[in-house]
C-alpha cells in the first residue's frame, strides 16, 4: 500500500471546476494497482481517507499527526490484506485478526516488532478510525472492545474509557531514563571544549559557551526536543539575585509544547558561564 502527501500545486491544470478541498500535505493511502473501487464498490482506502480527511475537524491539526495516524492505519490495512479479512467486515473476522495482529507485532519478525508503547500508540489509532467508521455507518462493527477504569488526577478520582486491546506499562517514575551525574558532568564540559578534568580540550570547535549553557538547560529542566529547539531567549525565567538550592519556576508557552498545551517545569539555579572554557593569559595581556 502507497503512501503519499498530496499537493494542490497545479490544480489548476487537472480539468476540475475548483480546487479540491483538500488540506495541503494531508496523508493519502492508495493500494498497489491504485485503484479505489471494485466493480463500482469502494475499497476501504476510501473510508481510510476520508477519515484522514476529517482530523483537522477532530482535534489532529499537526501535520506529523497526519503522518503518523496515516502510517499506523496503513500497517493494520496491509495486514489485513495479506490474511484477506475485510477490514470494515464482521466484528468476530476482525476480532481474530485483532488477535493475530497481536502476535505478529510482538513475537513476529525482529523487523516487524513493535514495542508496548509503539503498539499502544498504533492501535489506539485504528481503534479511533473505527469509531468514526461505525459513526458514518460505514463497517459493519467495531473489533476492540473497552473497560471503565479508575484514574486518579488533580481533580480526584475520575472515570475513563479503556481499550482492552492496549497492554498496561508500567507507571513513568518506574521508566524515567536519565544520566548519571558523572557522565552528565563529563557530557557539558565536552559541550564547553573541555576535558574530563576541566582542562581546555585541543579541539574546542564554536560557541562554546552556548551549546554548554544549552546543555545545562536542558539536563536540569527536562525539556523535550521541540522545547528546546523553539524556545527564545525572553522566554528563560528571571533567576533570584542570590543563588539557591531552590529551583526556579519555568513556565513553557503553548506554541513550543506538545499538543500545544502550556506546562510548567523547574530549573536548578546555575551561574552562567559555570562550564565555560577557562581563558589563558596570552602576550597581549602581558601588554
Amino acid at each position: 500500500m502507497h503512501l503519499i502527501f498530496y499537493s494542490r500545486t497545479g490544480w489548476e491544470s487537472w480539468g476540475l471546476g475548483r480546487q479540491p478541498l483538500i488540506p495541503e500535505g494531508m496523508p493519502v493511502l492508495i493500494d498497489e494497482d491504485l485503484a479505489f473501487e471494485d466493480d463500482g464498490v469502494p475499497r476501504p482506502t476510501v473510508a481510510a481517507n476520508r477519515w484522514l480527511r476529517d482530523l483537522p475537524l477532530n482535534g489532529a491539526r499537526s501535520h506529523s499527526t497526519w503522518k503518523n495516524y496515516a502510517q499506523a492505519l496503513r500497517s493494520w490495512l496491509e495486514f489485513l490484506a495479506r490474511i484477506c479479512v475485510d477490514p470494515l467486515g464482521e466484528r468476530q473476522p476482525l476480532r481474530d485478526a485483532l488477535s493475530a495482529f497481536s502476535e505478529y507485532r510482538f513475537a513476529g519478525p525482529l523487523e516487524a516488532r513493535w514495542d508496548e508503547g509503539t503498539w499502544d500508540q498504533n492501535i489506539n489509532t485504528v481503534a479511533r478510525f473505527y469509531a468514526w467508521a461505525d459513526d458514518e455507518g460505514l463497517c459493519a462493527s467495531v473489533p476492540f472492545t473497552y473497560q471503565m477504569v479508575r484514574r486518579y488526577t488533580e481533580a480526584g478520582v475520575q472515570l475513563a474509557r479503556r481499550n482492552t486491546a492496549t497492554v498496561r506499562r508500567a507507571k513513568p517514575h518506574v521508566t524515567v531514563k536519565y544520566l548519571e551525574s558523572d557522565f552528565l558532568e563529563l557530557f557539558l564540559r565536552a559541550l564547553a571544549g573541555l576535558r574530563p578534568d576541566g582542562e581546555p580540550d585541543s579541539f574546542r570547535g564554536r560557541h562554546l559557551g552556548r551549546n554548554a549553557a544549552m546543555g545545562a538547560l536542558v539536563s536540569s529542566s527536562g525539556l523535550r526536543a521541540q522545547e528546546f529547539t523553539h524556545l527564545l531567549t525572553y522566554e528563560l525565567p528571571a533567576l533570584p539575585a542570590r543563588s539557591s538550592a531552590v529551583p526556579a519556576r519555568f513556565p513553557l508557552s503553548a506554541q513550543i509544547t506538545k499538543g500545544k498545551k502550556p506546562r510548567e517545569t523547574w530549573v536548578s539555579y546555575a551561574p552562567p558561564g559555570r562550564y565555560a572554557p577557562v581563558r589563558r593569559a596570552g602576550p597581549r595581556d602581558a601588554d
